[in-house]
């Protein structure tokens, strides 16, 4: 049976930073005994519409899910045990970040379950914290991933490159250090300005100067190369592991599986009978809240996708990968192979360009093309 997981969006963090546009808050007070009962009861709600399969991974994203009690987290993980069950050696992964009210809860969130931490480190430099807007300093940093390989068998750290002014010989430096903490997973993500954030603002008055795409693009080349050479190869676009390391959740999402979100914002993708069905909850925390303790659930949105829809997504989120897309899974999701449903124009050409790679099988990005993965899948979608 295929991999089933569970997302659970904690929305709350002590701060906002300058360049999130994820659904995170900031909160004076946030009445937990209230929040607890509402994830309970839309796990519950969840659990009807969703077939009854073991659950193979829960994520707890955010915001900043370490802020929740521990004790939330073991009510959470008990009520989807009641639901639907755990498959032997299941994944449960926590966000959290390295300030010292989250540390202290790393002993509390192993004892109840949690398996695998990832920490939002951002920074190994103190300037660069101060410029990202993070609530830490670096050496909290060193000190909470430390902990995490204390209380963890599995854990792993963001960085974020390709900043204003940053220099490759600089982000070697940082990275060479970042190696001497990590265990066997790291994720690395290059700054973008979006929208609607404090950092999208500085750069529309002409004070913020993002980092060229060409200087970008080497980065992004010579990061994957170092990666691979300390034994961490991209196993995603931003993602690096040891074979076996992985984070087998968000494995479950690039490769297309089933999985069910909990929580202000969460989107889910669940098949029942044959139809798969895009699954959408309120994303302002208030309504998320209100919408479940009036009706059981603060679904927004459910959606039954269409062959288009899935081939999309699919490719969409199966090129980010290291490992491709088989033509089996194309079959499945789409109903065709590769070679039918995609432009046969645009696949000869990256083909024959070193962009892509193609067999009977499968169809995956070559390290080339990864610098490219959006014009790509562009022009590979009929």
């Amino acid at each position: 049976m295929e991999p089933f997981g569970v997302y659970v969006h904690w929305p709350f963090c002590l701060s906002k930073c300058p360049y999130c546009d994820f659904n995170s808050h900031v909160r004076d007070k946030v009445d937990q005994a209230r929040w607890r009962a509402a994830l309970l009861t839309e796990i519950e709600h969840a659990a009807t519409s969703a077939p009854h399969r073991p659950v193979t991974s829960v994520f707890f994203g955010g915001g900043t899910p370490s802020l929740m009690p521990p004790e939330t987290a073991a009510a959470v993980i008990e009520k989807i045990r009641d639901c639907w069950g755990f498959a032997e050696d299941a994944e449960i992964t926590t966000e959290a970040n390295p300030t010292s009210v989250e540390v202290d809860n790393f002993k509390a969130l192993a004892d109840v379950g949690v398996n695998r931490l990832s920490l939002g480190v951002q920074s190994l430099d103190n300037t660069v914290l101060e410029f990202l807007g993070r609530e830490h300093s670096a050496a909290e940093a060193i000190e909470a991933i430390e902990g995490a390989a204390t209380y963890f068998g599995r854990y792993s750290f963001d960085l974020i490159y390709a900043r204003p002014e940053q220099t490759l010989a600089s982000w070697r430096r940082e990275l060479d250090k970042a190696l001497t903490l990590a265990g066997s997973h790291l994720s690395l993500y290059q700054l973008t300005i979006e929208r609607g954030t404090p950092f999208h603002g500085l750069w529309r008055q002409g004070k913020l100067t993002p980092l060229s795409e060409g200087r970008s693009a080497e980065m992004f080349t010579e990061t994957r190369a170092w990666l691979a050479d300390a034994g961490l190869p991209a196993y995603e676009t931003s993602n690096h592991g040891a074979p076996g390391s992985e984070c087998r959740h968000n494995l479950l999402y690039w490769r297309y599986q089933d999985y069910v979100g909990i929580g202000p914002g969460a989107h889910g993708r669940v098949t029942v009978d044959g139809t798969k069905f895009a699954i959408e909850r309120r994303k302002l925390p208030e309504r998320w809240l209100e919408a479940v303790e009036r009706d059981g659930h603060g679904t927004r949105n459910q959606v039954a996708l269409t062959s288009r829809d899935k081939l999309v997504e699919l490719v969409i989120m199966g090129l980010r990968t290291a490992e491709g897309i088989s033509d089996t899974r194309f079959q499945e999701v789409a109903g065709a192979s590769f070679g039918t449903l995609l432009n046969a124009d645009a696949l000869g050409e990256f083909t024959k360009e070193g962009l892509i790679e193609t067999e009977a099988t499968y169809l995956r990005v070559t390290e080339a093309g990864q610098l490219h993965l959006d014009t790509l899948i562009e022009r590979l979608l009929p």
